[in-house]
């Protein structure tokens, strides 16, 4: 019997805020690289996570949620770069997945979809946590409902988080992507370097540690990136600015004594640690820069670059 021809392309990850995105996008490729919390505006940038398979290899694009503008709020410079980024992501992929809970579907789905019909490629849609449905025999009324009149190439109900049913949706990916050998090496996970990654690690424990308290108004600078020799392996010695618009945001941050400050520094540098492999010596800092987040220029200064 012939082997599988290797078949390698690029996949847009859309869907509306919080639907598991990032979080699946990490379990295909094997290792975190999108950050993730239960916050909106998690992930702010497009993001390729590289999934590796005997058969084949997939590029994943991970990209913010498509936002509906209601408001002053919503059209912020920060909500207009998200909204462009996710939708710049369709640019030269050959499938989408599209992400949505199970058991939900409202307009900002509807929006990603119309977002993914308007682009002409082929369009999976994951189902995600499904773990969380109890009654299993409500899912196949679900899935038809959001099937009808609407051209998946496929239909896949997935747990991210628990990791069920990737196996049929990366086959079912690959079927779509075209033959050719792999676009990078087999160890590489991401296109994005260390410098960017641990700058969205201290971000991700910003969101987690702060809940609703600060939502979006902070955004974090990498100033320092250094490798030295250790005694025991590299050393990876990291400066971290973390920007707010406000002087009682900056206190929220830094939290009575400096705890809260320590506390995201702590875990985010486990998770550098983790990532990346060898020890980690992180410094935080908390500065303020009024309206940042809807200022153009400010935005590019803190890369958010198109």
């Amino acid at each position: 019997m012939s082997k599988p021809p290797f078949r390698a392309g690029q996949v847009a990850v859309l869907g509306r805020p919080n639907v598991g995105k990032s979080t699946l996008v990490n379990a295909l490729v094997g290792a975190k690289v999108s950050i993730v919390s239960s916050r909106p505006q998690t992930t702010r940038h497009r993001l390729l996570g590289i999934a590796s398979f005997p058969h084949g290899q997939l590029l994943l694009v991970d990209t913010p949620g498509i936002h509906r503008e209601q408001g002053k709020a919503s059209s912020s410079a920060m909500h207009r770069w998200m909204n462009r980024a996710a939708r710049g992501a369709l640019e030269g992929v050959d499938a989408a997945l599209l992400v949505i809970e199970a058991g939900r579907w409202d307009d900002e789905d509807a929006l990603a979809h119309d977002a993914l019909r308007e682009a002409g490629v082929p369009v999976v849609l994951a189902v995600n946590q499904v773990d969380r449905i109890k009654d299993k025999a409500a899912l196949l009324p679900f899935l038809a409902q959001v099937s009808a009149g609407r051209d998946f190439a496929a239909v896949h109900p997935v747990s991210a988080l628990k990791r069920k049913g990737l196996e049929a949706l990366v086959d079912d990916l690959l079927r779509l992507m075209p033959e050719q050998p792999a676009l990078y090496a087999e160890d590489e996970i991401t296109d994005r370097s260390q410098r960017f990654l641990a700058g969205e690690l201290v971000r991700e424990q910003l969101m987690r540690q702060l809940g609703a308290e600060l939502p979006y108004a902070t955004t974090v600078e990498i100033e320092q990136f250094v490798e030295e020799p250790g005694k025991h392996g590299p050393l990876l010695r990291i400066g971290a600015v973390v920007w707010v618009e406000r002087d009682g945001q900056k206190a929220i941050v830094i939290g009575k004594g400096g705890a809260r400050l320590r506390e995201i520094g702590s875990r985010a540098r486990e998770q550098m640690e983790r990532l990346f492999g060898c020890k980690v010596f992180l410094q935080t800092w908390v500065r303020v820069r009024e309206g940042w987040s809807d200022d153009e220029a400010a935005l590019r200064t803190l890369g958010y670059h198109d």
